[in-house]
Order: C-alpha cells, then structure tokens, then sequence
C-alpha cells in the first residue's frame, strides 16, 4: 500500500506520524525499549496533544532480532498468531555507551543512537550495516477520514541488493519494484495474486526479513520508495524481525527454526502420481485402464489420485464414494493395493449444503457462522456450501472422524485444495480476528490432516498435497503449484513460483505436469515431463483431459519412462537433500543464488535451479529444444551424456525431448539406487557412486546414504591421492560400485580402489 505522493507529498485522505525522536530507552539485559515523538519536542509544551511510538527490540533465537513498533497498546488481541519458536528469555545482549544502545544477538547487531533522529541500524558480525530505518521510515499513518490506522516501517534497500521470497509468486522472481500483497487468493498462476502468502524475504545481502502478522501485510519493494522495502499492516502494532546470514542459506535455517521446519515425506511419495485429473469421465475401468497401462509401457507408477468427482455431484465434502461410479470402494481399493500403489483422495475444507454431513455440522456449531448467528454460505464452487470453524478443536475432530473411514479402507495421504476464499464478514468460534484469519485459516486446515496422518501412519508416513499456505506451512508438506494453463509460459510461472516459494522456507513442492487447464500440446507436455520428474515431487494431473502419457504419443512414453526411472536411479541422492531439508530448512529445489549467492550472475536466474547441492536442472521451454544455461564456476559434467563443460560460462544448447540440461557439480558424489523399479528401494542393495572429483591432486568427499526413515544407513569417504580414487564405507559390509565420471569403475566391499590413468 501505498502512502506518499513522490518524494515530498502524502497522497490525499492520508495522513502520516513518523518515530521522529528519541525520548527515552530502557534498557534491559536481553531486550529495550525506546520512545519516540512524532515531532521535535524543544520544550515540556512540546509533549502535550501529541502521540508517542513505543518500540520494543528483542531477540527470540539466535542471530535473530525483533522489533516491535506499537501506537496505541490497549487494542484487543484476539488472534491468531504464528507460532514461533524460540528463547523465552531472550537471546540477545543490551550493551550502553552514552546515548548509543545496542543489542546482539550471534551475528546480528540492532544499533539504536538516541542523539540523533530516530534510526534503527542492522549490522552483521563484521560491522557492515546490512539494513537501516532511519528518519521519517517507522510510523503510523490513518487513511479514510481517519478511519483506519495503519502501522508501516521502510528498511533500506543497498545499491544493487535483491529481494526474494515472499511466498509462491508467479511474478518476475526478483520482487524489487513490485507491490506484493500478502493475502490469501484463488488466482490461479497468470497473476500477481497467491496462493501461498508468506510475510518474509530474503535479501542479497545476508539476512531476511519477517513481518510477524498473519493478516493482510502489504510490501512495496522498491516501488514506492525505491531505495526501501515497506511493509505496513492495518493494526495499532506491527512486529517484524531481521534474520542474520550470512549466507541465504543461513537465513533460511534461523527462519525455518523460528516457524518451524519442514516434516520428512515419506520414501514413496517422490515416485509418479497419477490422477483421474478433474472434470473428466473416470470410473473404476477407466482408473484401472490407466494403471494398467503404465505398467504395459514400462512407466513404474507409485501413487494414484482420485480428483474430486470421486464423491458425487453438489456433495462436496461429505467424503462418501460415488455408488454409481464406484459401487464397490473397497474391493477397487484393495485391488489397487494389490499392484503395490498408494492412494490419494481429493478433500477441501468446504460442506456443501446437499452433503448430508451440512446439517450434521450446522447443528453440532462445526460451520463457520455470521455475527447474526446465521451459517456463512455462498453457491461459488459448491451450492450452498459452508465453511468448517478449524478453530473449535471440536470441528477438527469431528473432520478428522469423517477422514478416517477413508484411511481405514486404504486410502494413503490427501489432495488438501483450497483454502483460499476465507470470508472475512464472520465470527470464529475461538474469537478470532477474521482479517487475521483470512491468511491463516489454511495452516489449521492442513495441521488437521497432516495430524490425523501421523496419528494414523505413523510419524514418518505422513503427506499432503497442498494448494495453500502461510508462514509456518512448511511443516505439512507437500505443496502444489495451483492451477496453470498448459503451455510453456505457464511452465515457467510455474517455476518462477515454486523458486520464489523455495526462499520462503518451503522444502518440498510440486506442480501439475502438463500444465492444468487445457490441454497441452505434445511438445509441451514432454518437456513439463522431465522438468516434474526433476523436481521434488512429480504429479501428473489435468483438469478437463487426461494426463496419461500415451494419449500424447509414443514418445511422450518413452520420456515419461526415461525420466521416472533416472528418478528412482536418484533416490538415495534426493531423499538426502530432503533429510537436509527436513533438518536444516535448505530446500530441494534451490534457486541458484541459494546455492552460488557470491556469483552475480546467479541472483536474477529463475529458469534453471539446483536439485539438492550437486544437480543443476535447466528446463527446456521451446519444442524445437533450445535452451540457454548458465554454470557457475567449475567443471560440470551433464549426466546424460558425460559432456564436460568449464564455467563461469553461458550456454546455448539444443536438446531432444529425452535430454535437457541436467549437470553434475564438480567434486559431487552422487549415489545411485540399482533398482529403478521403485522410489523406496533397499539403496543399499549393489548401490553405485558416481564421483565427479575436482582436477586437484588431493580431493575428499563424503556422501550419506540414508534409509528410508530418514536416518544414516551407511557413509561413503572418498579422496583421490594422486592417480588413485580410494572410496571407504561405514555402516555397511555390502558391495557396491566406484564409477568415475567419464572413467574406470571398481566393485567391492569396505574398500574400493579405483585408478584414474
């Protein structure tokens, strides 16, 4: 949102009241408070009729410092709020010298000068100021004839610094000159709206930031004032907090320990899933067709998807099967089973008013209700629908019940969509702010599911898949991408949006191969086939087609078979990024400035990524194959083909549809499963590594193969002592496989010895 008019005017019906001056610090151990006037007070008179900003900073975590800026104190709270993480006590250090007050907090330094105009400075552990709000850029402003109050801070944007993050935006992926609102949308991914709206970013510089309110938070990035980064929120308080680097790697793991860190998908879940896709003609014929069909071509399928018409027509949810599609449920079920596939039901949150569970709900008090005590309904998406209250705990468990036959008859994990089209005109069972709800109304909804998944799989075994989130979403994965037309445009909006998600403290996420509405055409959706069989999770899914291989040609089937199954062959590679992700909140897919932050020519990349440390992927978007790539410094071998290349350096390649740019980082050690039938294979069984070793004459490594729980199964050291490659294991005695890239190979047990000529 906007407030000034140029540089020296406020826009019209605004009116705005800067922190101008220091009037008075209490320091505490851990933590201080200033006051700041509005205005100059050059005598007692001057304090009279005149209102004064409380600042409160502190510090909940390591290398992490808040700021609180208050107006008026005494507004009700009525929720809800981000649950953070973090030192009750506080993790900082209060240091005075004169009028100068600091606070610490690891490598972060908030530094307060009471002599001067009112400013706030960040600097890192080496002094370097990272980010500043200095006069005239924390206040409150009223708009509306006074009407509504609003609280804004402005944080300084250096010469050439970046900002990225700020949840899955279709938009350009450096989000400096943009207006981003945080707030909830059903937008699809050709608009600057979002399904999932996190108040955070992440700078170029070494720290982010994140505005600690679950409502409506409007940024201007460079776009209002271009020097600066505003937030400002419709409230008497605005608390936001500065995460120290230095690296964004380093950023994203102190963000995600205060929002809390990605859950650990199941093994099984980063195979194929298949879907009956949405509006299309699906029965249990037309389903078993489909999975028989793969496996008659070769394509090794893990999971099947029942879209939404897996219930009848005007009733969702009311989570029953449809007779006359599906008579027998749980024959079909075990039947599926059978062919060793998980199974995946579509849910929303939303009671429609034929379901027969609507009166149940409405009489039980489960359905979100107006403040005349009438049930909120509306005909958008289903007649007369309304809405589950998830903040009475009663409702969650009432949802949950109606789950849970579904699990019992084997369904293995839930499509959780929508989320979005939260109404605001309404009372919360728990008293919630409807405004604040508006954003958070998804993070119960998934927490709900992802609950009952554990509680009934076991921790461990537990996976959405999500269209909508919040800050703190993260912890239930996996999200999806949302509705994208099918054409390579929207193939790379939709990139653009799981990177940006990506530095929003997302580990895992996936999207619609093909593309959703439309149909693709078949270049597009052979290309979309090795872009999603490279990402985290890979999910083949359309709305008024089907989205099986064949029904776009021979050779979509062979890519769609090459690919699935040079996945499986990486498994024990990803599901080490993804233990990383789930440990330390540095996701799978990595754009690359994540991974090369010191590399200028990385920071505006959002057409190639890293898939964990060591794979970097460029998708094709073009059917005659060409594509540019950049490889940062180093030599990069591309997997497919063995071709070496030195960078710094740009490239334009051509590629058929059974390749693109997919390069292995100089000094990586891929390990590699033999069986490429499954995604949660025994890894360990005649797995081989795949070392890349750098061209110096002394080279280590050590790469973790993990089991499928997520913990160390055995650890291979690698070092090249001059013209020998010499691989160790621990944790195992089985055999296994040293295959240099582009040279010889060893098998052995314990120790391998391999020459290198």
């Amino acid at each position: 949102m906007k407030f000034t008019d140029g540089f020296w005017r406020i826009r019209d019906g605004v009116q705005i009241s800067y922190a101008t001056e220091v009037r008075e610090v209490r320091p505490e151990s851990k933590r201080f408070t200033t006051y700041a006037s509005v205005r100059k007070v050059a005598r007692r008179g001057d304090t009279l009729n005149a209102p004064l900003v409380t600042v409160e900073c502190f510090s909940p975590a390591e290398g992490v410092i808040g700021v609180r800026v208050t107006h008026h104190a005494g507004k009700r709270r009525p929720g809800p709020d981000f649950s953070l993480s973090g030192d009750a006590d506080g993790a900082g250090t209060v240091r005075q010298d004169g009028q100068v007050t600091e606070l610490t907090s690891g490598p972060l330094t908030l530094r307060l000068d009471g002599s001067g105009p009112f400013a706030l400075t960040f600097h890192d552990a080496d002094g370097r100021e990272l980010t500043r709000s200095d006069a005239r850029n924390t206040a409150f402003a009223t708009t509306g004839h006074g009407e509504r109050h609003h609280m804004l801070t402005r944080l300084a944007l250096g010469v050439g610094e970046q900002v990225y993050g700020l949840g899955e935006r279709f938009t350009p992926f450096v989000k400096n000159g943009q207006t981003v609102d945080v707030w909830q949308a059903d937008g699809g991914t050709s608009s600057e709206q979002s399904y999932k709206n996190i108040p955070f970013y992440v700078s170029s510089r070494g720290y982010g930031v994140f505005v600690n309110h679950p409502g409506a938070v409007s940024f201007e990035v460079g776009s209002e004032s271009v020097g600066q980064v505003q937030f400002s929120v419709e409230d008497q308080s605005l608390e936001y907090y500065v995460v120290a680097g230095p690296t964004p790697k380093d950023v994203l793991t102190r963000y995600t320990a205060l929002t809390g860190r990605p859950a650990l998908p199941p093994a099984w879940s980063f195979g194929l899933w298949l879907s009956t896709s949405f509006t299309t003609s699906y029965d249990e014929e037309t389903v078993t067709s489909f999975v028989d069909g793969m496996a008659e071509r070769g394509i090794p399928l893990t999971v099947f998807h029942f879209d939404c018409f897996w219930m009848r027509e005007y009733q969702w949810c009311d989570f029953q099967w449809d007779p006359d599609v599906f008579p027998d449920p749980d024959g079909m079920l075990a039947r599926l089973k059978e062919k060793g596939l998980r199974i995946s039901a579509w849910i929303n949150p939303y009671i429609a008013q034929k379901s027969p569970l609507f009166d149940e709900a409405a009489a039980l008090g489960h359905l979100v209700r107006r403040a005349d005590g009438d049930v909120w309904q509306w005909d958008l998406w289903q007649a007369g629908m309304g809405l589950v209250d998830f903040t009475s705990p009663d409702a969650r468990a009432w949802f949950r019940s109606k789950l849970k036959p579904l699990l019992d008859q084997g369904v293995d994990c839930f499509k959780t969509d929508f989320g979005e089209r939260i109404p605001t005109d309404v009372v919360w069972h728990d008293g919630s702010d409807p405004e604040r709800m508006h954003n958070y109304y998804t993070q119960l909804y998934n927490r709900t599911v992802f609950e009952l998944l554990e509680k009934e799989r076991g921790q461990g075994e537990a996976v959405l898949f999500a269209r909508s989130a919040t800050a703190g979403g993260q912890q239930y994965p996996v999200h999806w991408g949302g509705d994208c037309w099918s054409s390579f445009e929207a193939m790379a909006e939709s990139l653009r949006g799981g990177l940006s998600l990506s530095l929003s403290g997302f580990g895992f996420w996936s999207h619609d191969i093909g593309g959703f509405e439309g149909t693709p055409d078949p270049s597009v959706f052979k290309r979309w086939l090795a872009f999603g069989l490279l990402s985290s999770h890979s999910r083949l899914h359309g709305s008024t087609s089907y989205r099986v291989p064949w029904e776009f040609g021979d050779e979509a089937v062979e890519v769609a078979r090459r690919f699935t199954l040079l996945k499986h062959r990486l498994m024990p590679y990803l599901y080490g990024a993804a233990v990383q992700a789930h440990d330390t909140g540095v996701p799978m897919m990595r754009p690359m400035v994540l991974e090369f932050p010191d590399d200028p020519a990385c920071r505006q990349l959002d057409r190639q990524y890293m898939l964990g440390p060591d794979l970097l992927v460029a998708p094709v978007f073009d059917t005659g194959g060409e594509v540019e790539v950049y490889l940062p410094e180093g030599t990069w071998t591309h997997l497919l083909s063995g071709e070496k290349a030195t960078g710094p350096c740009w490239r334009t390649e051509r590629h058929g549809y059974d390749s693109l740019p997919l390069y292995v980082r100089e000094g990586a050690v891929l390990p590699l499963a033999s069986d490429d039938a499954r995604p949660d294979g025994d890894w360990l069984d005649e797995p081989v590594l795949l070392v890349h070793p750098s061209a110096a004459p002394r080279y280590e490594a050590e790469v973790t193969v993990p089991d499928t729980t997520g913990a160390r199964a055995a650890s291979f050291r690698v070092v090249r002592d001059g013209d020998a490659l010499r691989v160790t294991s621990s944790g195992t005695g089985r055999p296994f496989t040293v295959r240099v890239a582009g040279g010889p190979e060893a098998r052995g047990t314990g120790e391998v010895t391999v020459p290198l000529g």
